[in-house]
């Protein structure tokens, strides 16, 4: 048994055998030790931990330690890798998405996906870019370079670079108190007539504006603009580690395809990444 996601059934019924893999997956979780386990597994800041160091931290024994990380290796929650004569235990970065994925099937949450977020902040104005704006959207994008956790890219482009890459109309900054704090914009995913109205799209906020709802206004006028353009599918890849992207894009209706693994690699680390996409109801 393996972590992975599927799309959701499309009548909104939840075959036998898919129930039984996710029942699987909750009944490992139906201890204590083991969720504690995975929160600081999670939580570490190394990104992994000897199996000694996993049991120090939960007060339990290393034997003890090695049984429930097992449990949790057979369904996918953990990876091992032996380092030396050491087990070096991490989170499978699948568990991150494919876990609530299975959550939203079985309480029913998929079979009516949200159109798009709707608590947007009053002091956040959005409006489509212009050349004015390049400046600030280049370091906006210089610092999610920065994170290593947001592309796979490495340099800055120009800015006639950049504006080459979005399609026409579909690219936006949003302003807080004066300020361009964030944006957001869709590149064509191929030249082919018929994947037209297929787009991919990026969400970029300035650090100091993070946590103001700058990328839910974003995502707000990304994805109704995409609908009144006739875009009938935006589609994004995120690193597992940006927890707070994947759960803004699940807001504004996108939903996980697959877990991509090492699918890139950055600063020569293979890299996962999670496929997400939203389909319109409109176009």
């Amino acid at each position: 048994m393996s972590l992975t996601t599927d799309p959701p059934p499309t009548t909104g019924a939840l075959t036998a055998a898919r129930a039984e893999e996710y029942a699987g997956w909750f009944a490992t979780l139906a201890d204590p030790t083991r969720v504690r386990l995975l929160h600081v597994l999670s939580t570490s800041e190394s990104g992994g931990l000897r199996v000694g160091e996993l049991a120090r931290r939960l007060g339990i024994s290393q034997s003890t330690c090695s049984h429930h990380v097992e449990l949790l290796r057979k369904v996918g929650f953990v990876v091992v890798d032996k380092v030396g004569n050491a087990s070096m235990v991490s989170v499978n970065a699948a568990c991150c998405t494919g876990l609530p994925h299975a959550a939203d099937v079985v309480m029913g949450t998929l079979g009516a996906q949200p159109c798009c977020p709707t608590d947007l902040p009053a002091d956040v104005h959005v409006r489509p870019v212009e050349d004015a704006d390049m400046e600030r959207v280049l370091a906006i994008y210089g610092e999610g370079l920065a994170t290593r956790n947001a592309t796979f890219e490495t340099t800055v482009p120009t800015a006639e670079q950049m504006r080459a890459r979005w399609l026409p109309g579909l690219a936006w900054v949003a302003e807080l108190d004066g300020e361009v704090v964030g944006w957001t914009a869709v590149t064509p995913t191929s030249g082919r007539e018929c994947y037209a109205g297929v787009g991919e799209t990026s969400v970029y906020v300035t650090e100091a504006a993070r946590g103001r709802g700058v990328g839910t206004a974003l995502l707000h006028a990304q994805v109704n603009g995409a609908d009144a353009a006739g875009m009938w599918t935006l589609q994004t890849a995120i690193f597992p580690e940006n927890r707070a992207s994947l759960a803004l894009h699940r807001s504004a209706g996108y939903r996980t395809l697959a877990v991509r693994t090492r699918i890139a690699r950055l600063d020569g680390v293979w890299r996962d990444t999670v496929l997400l996409e939203r389909r319109s109801e409109v176009a």
